[in-house]
């Protein structure tokens, strides 16, 4: 069903010793907010309103790009002092003014929430017209620090409870809240205008529970797993979370078809793609923009990003790939190869020990080892064309910009600084010299033994 959400982005970096808001944080390469963003839009809202404690530049851009990226118009509005949540989510009556239906308020540092999740929270007040609320709760092994959920008989939410406020029979409740709810618009206005603010000049959203329930009103709980609902305060909490997401990546990749040797040995990116029958070896990392061909081996220690390969192609090990390289079918990628901004066609090879940088190479190439393409001249980058079946001898410098023929041999050792033409030989080496006996003589000089 559709719903509106409304998300709650606290959080300026202090606790997570950052310059950067927290909300920006990356979690699998995508920062947190981005992560509810995401869920949300795809459990069906049609509407998001992000709620920020001051005006921040970096969310506003972050926002104003997201929003052209996906065709959106997420709203921002600013809770300009840290009243409460229910004093933020009453920041956004005058957006929300003339809208009848299920809100649901969420967090940007609670990042790893699943779709269906947010999907059952609407659904529960759709359901039910009974209840006027619908509440996230897990059961923690240890509840210490949390709100305790105190519920009726009949299985409906009575309260929540911080634990300060608790007595020793709450206290030993181990049904504690996430934080996620869903409401009812224009009801949870009217209900906030009935809480009191504290005396800490705070207004909680959960204490609309008990205002509802005064009026006859249910109040359900819905049960979420402790994984989903960790909550992100600080760089430790970020590396346990990574750590549950990676898991989540890995699995995914096996359940499509993937083969992950060691799977806790490779990180995967949020858009990592890995078709049927790839094969990754242990100690391997994905950025962001990776999509491995079906029947592909990536080997150990090898490290890419922005990176599109055909099918059955070898990378590694101890390769490099980024910024732009696209493979075609049966390519393969050695040990010690970096590849950059570069097109290579199908079953061309460079095996080891080279540099491919801003190169279109054809098909059933050979690259030798030690090849580099000199692309940069110190103020731009330059292009080298390789055109199919060349073969490029071992240790040569291809000086940009430049191109070698279909069918053309460079010779080893060279330095190729103009273009060569299709079928020809090129090459640059010295004239070799030989001295006789001369290895004899040097260790006499030195007062070295011969060997």
């Amino acid at each position: 069903m559709s719903f509106a959400t409304i998300i709650l982005a606290a959080g300026d970096g202090r606790r997570m010793q950052s310059d950067l808001p927290k909300p920006l944080h990356l979690l699998g390469g995508k920062p947190l907010l981005a992560w509810v963003l995401d869920a949300s839009s795809a459990a069906g809202t049609h509407r998001q309103i992000v709620i920020t404690p001051k005006s921040n530049h970096n969310i506003d851009d972050f926002i104003a790009k997201y929003n052209t990226k996906h065709s959106l118009d997420i709203e921002t509005y600013v809770q300009h002092e840290p009243k409460g949540t229910g004093h933020a989510v009453e920041c956004t009556a005058d957006a929300l003014k003339g809208y009848e239906g299920v809100v649901i308020v969420a967090f940007a540092d609670t990042p790893l929430i699943y779709t269906d999740t947010y999907s059952a929270l609407a659904n529960a007040l759709h359901d039910d017209p009974s209840a006027a609320i619908a509440c996230l709760g897990f059961t923690a092994d240890d509840p210490t620090g949390y709100g305790r959920m105190v519920m009726a008989r009949d299985g409906m939410l009575v309260k929540i409870i911080e634990e300060k406020d608790a007595n020793a029979a709450e206290k030993r409740i181990d049904f504690v809240n996430a934080g996620i709810m869903a409401l009812r618009a224009p009801d949870i206005f009217k209900t906030l205008d009935q809480i009191l603010f504290n005396n800490s000049g705070e207004k909680y959203l959960t204490d609309c529970i008990e205002a509802v329930r005064k009026n006859g009103q249910n109040v359900l709980a819905l049960t979420a797993s402790p994984a989903e609902v960790m909550g992100i305060n600080n760089r430790t909490h970020l590396a346990k979370a990574e750590a549950i997401l990676q898991a989540r990546f890995r699995t995914n990749a096996m359940q499509g078809g993937a083969t992950l040797i060691a799977p806790e040995t490779v990180f995967l990116n949020h858009d990592t793609v890995l078709e049927r029958d790839v094969i990754i070896a242990p100690n391997v990392v994905f950025g962001a923009g990776v999509s491995i061909g079906q029947g592909s081996e990536v080997r150990s220690f090898s490290h890419l990003e922005d990176t599109i390969t055909g099918a059955c192609c070898i990378i590694g090990p101890y390769a490099r790939l980024r910024g732009g390289a696209r493979l075609g079918d049966g390519v393969k990628i050695g040990n010690f190869v970096e590849v950059k901004n570069t097109v290579m066609g199908d079953l061309t090879k460079a095996s080891h020990l080279s540099y491919l940088g801003d190169a279109d190479i054809g098909a059933k190439v050979n690259i030798g080892a030690g090849t580099v393409t000199c692309n940069y001249d110190g103020i731009k980058k330059h292009k080298t064309e390789i055109d199919a079946g060349a073969f490029i001898g071992s240790n040569t410098s291809l000086i940009a910009p430049i191109s070698v023929g279909a069918g053309a041999v460079i010779g080893a050792g060279s330095t190729i600084s103009r273009n060569v033409k299709s079928h020809d030989i090129a090459l640059t080496r010295a004239e070799m010299k030989t001295v006789s006996g001369g290895a004899t003589r040097l260790r006499k000089k030195q007062g070295k033994p011969q060997e």
